[in-house]
């Protein structure tokens, strides 16, 4: 068994191209994750904004974008709408990621919006607080608690999400594991492999939301005294 782990994991470099193919999955993830939850704050603020055009297109837009499969999604991008650009196949990744991420980021923080007693935010303007600062210091503490459990699972759901880019040419950890499947004659044991690199991105992402509640915690014991 030693051997036949050797020769899959190491043997001639590979654990150099597996290293490779997981940064690539990384990089897709982190980037599509930044620009995601920055368009789908956008989104969310269009959705909820009382100018019907805005909200409309916002409303459209997730339903198009949730109920698109990610694979399908990639693929327009990659051979329709991208197809006579320069674009890198990495960046039209990070843009189909983004914008699907986006789509789910804005609802839940439309729905972490929803949950906050507005009474709050009203009590708070009434001792002087502008508009900003109220939401600043007594809503949106508030929505980053209720959207964080959903949040945490939709970054965990997009490391998966992006296994799906070996189809469009990237060699990403999927594709590496694959490979060396399909070199070693040894699909098991390397798919099996691959599996225990995605369970460790995603225990890393459990690891740091635990950390931040953890922190958070230890902040309101002393604020206590």
């Amino acid at each position: 068994m030693t051997e036949i782990l050797y020769t899959i994991f190491v043997k001639d470099g590979a654990w150099l191209t597996i290293l490779k193919g997981l940064w690539v999955t990384v990089q897709i993830s982190a980037l599509s994750l930044l620009f995601g939850t920055l368009l789908g704050a956008l989104i969310c603020y269009l959705r909820v904004s009382n100018f019907k055009p805005a909200s409309l297109f916002a409303k459209v837009y997730i339903a198009i974008i949730r109920g698109s499969p990610v694979l399908m999604l990639l693929m327009l991008m990659f051979y329709g709408v991208f197809a006579r650009t320069d674009l890198p196949p990495l960046s039209i990744a990070v843009i189909t990621f983004s914008m699907h991420t986006a789509a789910y980021v804005a609802e839940l923080l439309r729905s972490a919006l929803m949950s906050v007693d507005l009474g709050q935010v009203e009590a708070a303007r009434t001792l002087g607080f502008s508009k900003v600062q109220a939401f600043r210091l007594v809503a949106l503490p508030q929505i980053v608690r209720i959207a964080k459990p959903v949040y945490q699972s939709t970054i965990i759901n997009l490391i998966q999400w992006t296994s799906v880019v070996s189809y469009v040419s990237i060699t990403d950890l999927t594709r590496v594991i694959n490979n060396t499947a399909a070199r070693t004659m040894q699909p098991m044991i390397t798919i099996i492999g691959g599996m225990i690199l995605y369970l460790a991105l995603a225990y890393i992402v459990n690891g740091i939301f635990a950390w931040l509640d953890k922190r958070e915690l230890q902040k309101r014991e002393e604020s206590k005294f």
